[in-house]
């Protein structure tokens, strides 16, 4: 068969998914197609190309020898399509997601980021948690996205590219008269028996609930049932008010009324914060943001962790966090 004079790279694309995930079902989820529709494109690629790429069984999907050939060049052809579109196209916008209004690390990234490429247009969204915006990112509907990273399933840490940014120190938020606001700090010990909200049953923030259990097993705290999923910051305070439960948060959690924020220790627990975005991407709104990053990480001391500082064991092993 003669070779072929075209490629769609939206079949590169499905190849690509293919070898990373070497599953059909978790490739198609993280392209957010049909596994139908990306098996279709898969045996088209074979047939424009002449060659078996898998080999598929009930059990299994491996990369033939003519599959492990094409993935280099598979990679090559896809960023040099971005890097042609970013140099001589209309370099669209950036979407970067804060997470939540407020909160500073990724709003302090951005804002540097801004200042270092001021003829570039870096856009902020909102999706509240990284698990919710990593799929936004892998569908192409944001680009990059702030958070801890080791706390996201499997199947969308492989669609991303990380660069850890800062070990945050966490704190609870508490309503102003319950027994623990006269102290400065609250030591962990000093929460058994609570319950602390850590967004449990929020599908868009896993990766912090399980960030809260990691934090509380052993010393007899209690991650708080779910509460109402609530939209907005005035519903999230009127929810928070009724419940009454202390909130785990950050030290730079935006204020709320009626409420006083403390700084966790003994020990300092530290919550991993990643600048996130989709493998392969390339735009110069990524380069300023990823320099704004390591700018400020060294200015401010971010990935400094205290002697008594505590890091989860997951982050530990999937950040290869131990200083």
């Amino acid at each position: 068969m003669p070779a072929p004079t075209h490629l769609d790279p939206r079949l590169l694309r499905a190849f690509l998914a293919v070898a990373e995930e070497l599953h059909f079902t978790r490739a198609a989820t993280r392209l957010y197609v049909a596994q139908q529709a990306l098996s279709r494109d898969v045996r088209r690629l074979e047939r424009e190309l002449g060659a078996e790429l898998f080999v598929r069984t009930t059990r299994q999907v491996t990369l033939t020898a003519d599959g492990e050939r094409l993935v280099p060049h598979a990679r090559r052809v896809l960023e040099a399509q971005d890097a042609l579109v970013a140099a001589f196209g209309q370099v669209r916008p950036l979407l970067v997601d804060l997470n939540s209004p407020g909160l500073g690390t990724g709003r302090r990234v951005l804002h540097r980021a801004r200042e270092l490429a001021p003829e570039q247009e870096l856009m902020a969204r909102y999706e509240s948690g990284l698990t919710g915006a990593a799929a936004e990112v892998l569908a192409g509907r944001l680009d990059a996205s702030f958070g801890r990273y080791a706390g996201l399933a499997p199947a969308l840490r492989a669609g991303l590219d990380h660069q850890l940014v800062r070990l945050e120190p966490m704190a609870v938020v508490l309503p102003e008269d319950h027994r623990l606001v006269a102290l400065d700090a609250v030591p962990l010990a000093e929460l058994a028996g609570e319950s602390v909200y850590a967004g449990a049953g929020n599908p868009r923030t896993p990766e912090w609930t399980g960030l809260a259990r990691e934090l509380f097993e052993g010393r007899g705290i209690e991650v708080a049932s779910p509460a109402p999923l609530a939209v907005g910051d005035e519903e999230f305070q009127r929810i928070m008010a009724k419940t009454r439960n202390p909130i785990l948060a950050v030290v730079d959690f935006p204020a709320m009324p009626s409420t006083v924020l403390r700084p966790l220790i003994d020990p300092v627990p530290m919550s991993p914060v990643s600048l996130v975005w989709r493998k392969g991407l390339v735009h110069p709104g990524i380069d300023a943001l990823r320099q704004a990053a390591n700018e400020l990480s060294a200015a401010e001391g971010w990935l400094r962790r205290p002697a008594e500082g505590w890091i989860s064991a997951t982050d530990k092993k999937i950040m290869n966090v131990h200083k």
